[in-house]
């Protein structure tokens, strides 16, 4: 993997979606206007909003950047660019993580908005405080962008793209723990929380609302999550088909 490759990568996605404001739009201010929603759907119960909501801000962003990335790589493809890229001597890792390099730098941006969200506007306590939070949703992010560049190898248009989301993200999000205890679940249910990266997002997002402290327990979530987006990341490199 070049380095300077990969930076030239994501200069050239980031210089792309420059030019498509809506989607920037959709990337960065979503979750914040998610967020702002759920605050009002509990607004009779502001005590389980401020401990769903942090939660939240690991799943939001894994939701958004799946769909972007998977899209937005699909529709590369379809337009043959995808196709172009792969004929210069730059290696699938090299344009796999600049990809991931450009979207992360995304995901950065919008951790931050949601989390001046969540903190000052929404006035949610996190005990974690903000560089924990952020730390936190910009890997939850990255895992998303992973998941997106994995999957849209699957997929031959920018519909099927979509139609994975509910496929790969919704049995996660519902297993996840954030609606019910993962300890009053079905045995395979647990089983099967306990092997997808979600879980550990939620349970990261858990440890930062709930300890002043960074935990053991945290690094171990974050890591967990963290080498889930890197396997992935790899398995996408590996998916792309080079044109000779």
């Amino acid at each position: 993997m070049n380095i300077k490759k990969v930076y030239f990568t994501a200069l050239r996605v980031l210089q792309q979606l420059s030019h498509d404001p809506r989607t920037l739009a959709l990337v960065l201010l979503m979750p914040a206007i998610l967020l702002t929603i759920l605050k009002f759907v509990f607004e009779k119960s502001p005590s389980t909003f401020d401990s769903i909501a942090p939660m939240s801000l690991g799943i939001f962003p894994i939701i958004m950047m799946f769909v972007i990335t998977s899209i937005s790589t699909v529709r590369e493809r379809t337009i043959g660019t995808l196709d172009r890229l792969m004929t210069y001597p730059i290696s699938k890792l090299d344009f796999i993580f600049g990809y991931a390099l450009a979207f992360s730098i995304l995901a950065l941006v919008q951790a931050s908005i949601a989390s001046f969200v969540i903190l000052v506007l929404l006035n949610v306590s996190v005990a974690g405080g903000t560089v924990s939070l952020l730390i936190a949703a910009v890997i939850a992010a990255l895992l998303g962008t992973s998941l997106g560049l994995f999957m849209s190898a699957f997929a031959t248009t920018e519909f099927q793209a979509v139609q994975f989301m509910p496929a790969i993200i919704l049995p996660q999000l519902l297993t996840c723990g954030l609606f019910v205890a993962r300890d009053q679940m079905a045995q395979g249910l647990q089983w099967f929380a306990n092997i997808m990266p979600l879980t550990y997002s939620v349970d990261a997002m858990k440890q930062v609302t709930n300890h002043n402290t960074w935990t053991h327990t945290l690094s171990k979530d974050l890591i967990i999550v963290a080498c889930y987006a890197v396997i992935l990341l790899i398995l996408g490199a590996i998916t792309i088909k080079r044109q000779e």
